[in-house]
């Protein structure tokens, strides 16, 4: 399986509703250290619908990047009922994705 596709199979398992970080992807797929390597995979995902990268956010609770930009990811998470105030997630992120 290619970094890519272990990137993806872990936030492919976030559910509506929720949030996880960057870090917490990375240390899913035994990566602990490729944190901006899990931002950079999810840039490069196309189907948001199967792969749904506007649930990752920083490990600082800001939204962090979006290919689809900032106010479709805020946009995309208050419809799921993710609460968030200014460019910070008040849900709790989930960190054990294993």
């Amino acid at each position: 399986m290619t970094f890519l596709e272990e990137v993806f199979r872990v936030v492919q398992r976030v559910p509506a509703g929720s949030v996880t970080t960057y870090a917490a992807v990375a240390l899913a797929i035994g990566r602990p250290r490729a944190v901006r390597a899990v931002g950079n995979a999810l840039n490069a995902n196309t189907d948001t619908e199967v792969t749904p990268c506007h649930r990752v956010i920083r490990s600082d609770g800001r939204l962090g990047g979006y290919n689809g930009g900032a106010a479709a990811k805020k946009r995309k998470l208050e419809l799921e009922g993710v609460q968030i105030q200014g460019d910070r997630v008040l849900t709790q992120p989930v960190e054990r994705l294993a």
